[in-house]
């Protein structure tokens, strides 16, 4: 038994001083375990809620597509500019290396090749093996309106939800339209709400012209817009301004950063919109100067 002699009688207790609140201005995380939330908040920059999200799980479906031939020379480069990265678990073992320090986003669902009907997906990966390599989160599209697979993308969901439960491990539902389906406000908002109602932690959607701060206001999670197909530097930087006015909590792209003319400038200056509230003409100016005057 320890001795007692000379224990000082006066501690410090500081009633004086209230206890912190925590907060990581991460919308719907009040409530989620200490993990979940941890996690979260790697992905979510704590001081502004936010994340700038590299996509380059593309090949999943799409093969070596244009700027993913060497995910080794095209993209671990960038991954310092990065809040996450979002990829398949088959470049994690095999392409990126254990001492990038950033938070991993995991394709957890696939199968069907761009050959095929692309919305006959089924989950991918097991929770088990997204915690053995140390994922941050798990993703899984969800084909809201689709007329014969909309109920299994939906249920695979919510069995990764359940199963990211048991593992502190978010899930992020990423909204996906068909051919005949319109990106407008109603669908994109329709879509969202059940991914947020049905227990993710993330959604993934598109941004729309007209009322998108509807679908972010209707969200019950926090609302990732996708960077889409190559346009314009500043129409891309544009739609990620526009977007965060607009109440998303960012941005994942791909293919307008990584087929870019020089991928590393446009990384930044996206980073520049989403974190600094840059302007659209200031981060492609932004762009210029870190390209050397490309105008791509």
């Amino acid at each position: 038994m320890a001795d007692m002699e000379g224990t000082i009688e006066s501690k410090q207790f500081h009633t004086d001083v209230p206890a912190p609140k925590t907060s990581t201005n991460i919308k719907g995380a009040g409530g989620y375990d200490w993990g979940m939330h941890s996690r979260l908040a790697q992905i979510f920059d704590p001081a502004d809620g936010r994340t700038v999200m590299l996509a380059f799980d593309h090949g999943y479906f799409q093969g070596p597509t244009s700027g993913l031939e060497r995910v080794d020379l095209n993209v671990v480069p960038l991954a310092p500019h990065a809040d996450a990265l979002m990829c398949t678990r088959g470049m994690v073992r095999t392409i990126i290396p254990p001492n990038v320090r950033k938070p991993i986003v995991v394709r957890a669902s696939g199968g069907p090749s761009i050959l095929k009907d692309l919305s006959n997906e089924r989950i991918a990966m097991d929770m088990a093996d997204a915690a053995r390599i140390n994922a941050t989160a798990v993703a899984v599209q969800v084909f809201i309106g689709s007329d014969d697979f909309e109920t299994q993308s939906v249920h695979n969901m919510t069995q990764l939800v359940d199963a990211g439960i048991e593992y502190g491990i978010p899930t992020m539902g990423v909204t996906a339209v068909g051919r005949d389906l319109v990106r407008d406000a109603r669908y994109l908002g329709l879509a969202c709400r059940i991914i947020g109602e049905l227990g993710a932690q993330m959604v993934k959607t598109y941004y729309c012209d007209e009322d998108f701060a509807n679908v972010t206001a209707a969200s019950p999670i926090p609302v990732i817009v996708a960077g889409g197909k190559k346009v314009p530097v500043l129409d891309a930087l544009e739609m990620a301004h526009r977007s965060i006015n607009e109440g998303a909590a960012g941005v994942d792209m791909g293919r307008n950063i990584f087929q870019r003319q020089h991928p590393e400038a446009m990384i930044q200056a996206v980073r520049a919109v989403v974190h600094n509230d840059a302007s659209p003409a200031d981060a492609q100016t932004m762009y210029r100067d870190l390209s050397g005057g490309l105008e791509d």
